[in-house]
């Protein structure tokens, strides 16, 4: 309720700060609008652009609207943002990266008006400047550079009805005069996560089944505080700060636990219930500090950037895993295990990064940089087990202690040179090479220390090459080396139990995988194209469900561990056509891409790496093809573009994952708008059809067989009111990429 009375309050108070401010929004009013005659969508050697300046798309429109319009870009949960084929997309702004945490950015990208914007870049495969992981891509958003002083902002408070309902508030404001700029935002919120499961796992003698809920209370504020001050005409100083807190109290597991056992003939010999009901409770505060400065060393546009962040994590969770069974009435009330959990992380981070753009005549472009992080991770995870007997009476108590501690240094450097050799022909060739130093040191009361030391050195090279054959016909090539290092609660030893039989274990063994892209593209008219895609995965990180037969109480059960670990290697092909194009007088804008993607898996693992223990061989050797279909439309309803209905639908077919068979996924979601004003109504409705629940089912040769069916009630509305206030017209503080960022994308 707490939440709830903030959310009002900061809405609020930003509407009647914002009346006060009318006079500059009233002014701009009078600024007619420049009507964008043709849009410009065109591939670069290392990027697509989109110019959607003065579009009729962008008008009204928020940000995150514009980029769901933006080809090769969509969305699956109205939250983030992916590219065609790729498992990720980070945000960049005016070529740095977003300095915000994903619920703060995505605040930021609904509430950030799309007229800002000049164009859109998509960048499929980053160059060696680049600091990102495995197959991730960027999205760089550039916004218009002439604006003038003063003081603009906007509120959005939005209520979300799925299983639960949910509501959410935002408040941001941009602020310059002169030299200085600050910019602003506070947001905040409160939702219950629902999901459902149905997991099945076993052989044809021995067969267990869960099935149940859990529901996630969240109540989180955020926001962030950036100054930038420009010391002269060429130097920039800024200083920026990001700040989260999630309180997640009340948390349920509550599955009941079936056991069948068959006879070899098929007959159902006998039947055992037992019912998990977990309870858990957690904090996370998430801080983040940035310097910045920038100096422009001559008139070509080179320029030096200079970085360093310092970024504090915490979590503190603890868990009450109770398993029950029947008492004489029936009722799931009789303890028979419980596990008393308390896993904290603390995370410290110190980063530092240098970058030199250099600009020579000609066409040519020199860049080089490097950067150094230094990380800290300590993890302090107490575990009780508690067993009783058949009348609740406490038999035995085993305690499960490990003070695990990782410290990691990465130094990086890169060189990229990027020439134009002639109207129709360009390229860009670097590389990177990185320097990963990392000790974690293993704690266990009453026995030795154990020391776990990962020292490697990687060089990633990137080459991109783009010819132009005519004004219609455009060709690029592109091949990038990445790898990506474990996340830091992938590397903590801690086992997360979910019923009394079925339970996750990290690994502090996971060492970092590599990944190698190829990406050719052919573009048409600046509509049509058509990307072909390799990407080959060495090492991939994953989580590989293993199981085992187990004796307890004379009772054969079957148990079911998902462990994280390094898990073969990996192929993903892809053939993927598509165009972007406006019709009936730019009333409707349509997006539309269909593809073929082409899995090879290929990995072996029986025994938990951390533990030693051993289980039946999983294997996935398996291949599987896939037809991939997605459209984004937003047709406009009246001719002065105040109404307009958007149409958004994906389908992707089976494939092959680690895990096992991914059946289809697919969701249709609407959306009815009203520009009015300064203020924006939004009606959107998300999975319509109720077709986006994830199933993956997997049958071994040896017998074993393992399905998981999820259900995030996705399908639900969201009703949104966006106020924009003040003089639309302000310049933004420079959004400068953090010297932590990569470290921030680690700690989830």
């Amino acid at each position: 309720m707490k939440t709830s009375i903030l959310i009002a309050a900061i809405f609020f108070f930003g509407l009647s700060f914002a009346q006060q401010k009318k006079t500059d929004s009233t002014k701009t009013k009078d600024i007619e609008a420049v009507v964008l005659t043709k849009q410009v969508f065109k591939k670069q050697p290392d990027r697509f652009v989109y110019d959607v300046a003065a579009s009729p798309v962008s008008k009204g429109n928020t940000t995150f609207d514009l980029l769901r319009q933006t080809p090769l870009l969509s969305t699956t949960d109205d939250k983030t943002l992916k590219i065609a084929g790729k498992n990720n997309a980070l945000i960049y702004i005016n070529g740095r990266k977003s300095n915000m945490d994903a619920e703060s950015l995505a605040q930021f990208l609904k509430n950030t008006p799309a007229e800002n914007i000049q164009k859109i870049e998509v960048i499929t495969m980053p160059g060696s400047e680049f600091q990102v992981e495995s197959s991730d891509g960027i999205i760089n958003i550039v916004l218009k550079k002439k604006m003038s002083d003063g003081l603009n902002g906007n509120m959005r408070m939005a209520n979300q009805q799925n299983k639960y309902n949910g509501s959410s508030a935002s408040f941001s404001a941009n602020y310059r005069k002169d030299k200085l700029g600050i910019s602003a935002n506070l947001n905040g919120g409160e939702n219950i996560q629902a999901q459902e499961y149905v997991l099945r796992n076993g052989t044809d003698l021995l067969q267990n089944e869960s099935v149940g809920n859990v529901d996630d209370p969240n109540k989180y504020i955020g926001g962030y505080l950036n100054f930038d001050y420009q010391l002269n005409d060429k130097s920039n100083l800024a200083l920026s700060w990001n700040t989260s807190a999630n309180k997640s109290y009340g948390s349920t597991v509550n599955l009941l636990n079936t056991l069948r056992q068959y006879s070899p003939d098929g007959t159902l010999l006998k039947t055992e219930q037992n019912k998990s009901d977990n309870l858990e409770n957690a904090r996370i505060y998430n801080n983040s500090v940035n310097l910045n400065y920038e100096l422009k060393t001559d008139s070509l546009g080179s320029k030096l950037n200079l970085n360093a962040a310092y970024l504090n994590f915490r979590r503190f969770q603890n868990s009450d895993n109770r398993t029950l069974i029947k008492n004489d009435s029936g009722e799931f009330s009789k303890l028979r295990q419980q596990v008393l959990q308390d896993i904290p992380q603390v995370i410290n981070n110190f980063s530092a990064m240098a970058d030199y753009i250099k600009k020579f005549k000609k066409d040519l472009t020199i860049s080089v940089g490097g950067n150094f992080n230094k990380t800290k991770t300590d993890n302090d995870t107490k575990n009780f087990f508690r067993f009783y007997d058949v009348n609740e009476k406490l038999e035995s108590e085993r305690p499960d202690l490990n003070h695990f501690i990782y410290d990691e240094n990465i130094y990086g450097f890169y060189l990229t040179a990027e020439k134009k050799f002639s109207n129709k022909f360009s390229g860009k060739l670097g590389a990177r090479y990185e320097i990963t130093n990392s000790t974690g040191t293993s704690e266990v009361p009453n026995q030795p220390m154990q020391t776990i030391e990962r020292n490697y050195n990687n060089l990633l090279p990137y080459l991109s090459l783009n010819y132009a054959i005519n004004d219609k016909n455009n060709i690029s090539y592109s091949f990038s080396s990445r790898m990506r290092r474990p996340s830091f609660w992938e590397l903590n030893p801690v086992k997360n139990i979910l019923t009394e039989d079925n339970y996750t274990q990290n690994n502090p063994f996971v060492k970092a995988s590599s990944t190698y892209n190829q990406e050719l593209t052919y573009m048409f008219k600046n509509s049509y194209f058509l990307i072909l895609n390799h990407s080959l995965f060495k090492d991939v990180i994953t989580q590989v469900p293993l199981q085992r037969n187990i004796e307890r109480d004379g009772v054969t059960y079957r148990q079911l561990a998902y462990i994280r670990t390094n898990f073969g290697d990996k192929q993903e092909m892809s053939a993927m056509i598509g165009m972007q194009k406006q019709f009936f007088k730019k009333r409707l804008t349509t997006n539309f891409n269909i593809g073929v993607q082409h899995n090879i898996n290929k990995g072996t693992l029986n025994t938990d790496p951390t533990t030693g223990i051993v289980f039946d061989t999983y294997i996935n050797n398996n291949k599987s093809s896939s037809l991939i279909i997605q459209t984004n439309n937003t047709l406009s309803l009246d001719k002065k573009k105040t109404w307009f209905f958007t149409a958004n639908f994906f389908y992707v077919d089976k494939q092959q994952i680690e895990l096992g068979m991914l059946k289809n996924l697919s969701s249709l979601d609407l959306g009815l708008k009203k520009n009015w004003n300064d203020w924006t109504f939004a009606l959107n409705l998300t999975d319509v059809l109720r077709t986006n629940i994830v199933e993956i089912e997997d049958y071994q040769a040896n017998g074993n067989y393992n399905y998981v069916k999820n259900d995030q009630f996705r399908r639900g509305g969201t009703f949104s009111i966006t106020y924009n206030f003040g003089n639309q017209k302000v310049k933004k503080v420079r959004d400068i990429e953090g010297a932590s960022d990569t470290i921030k994308n680690r700690t989830r």
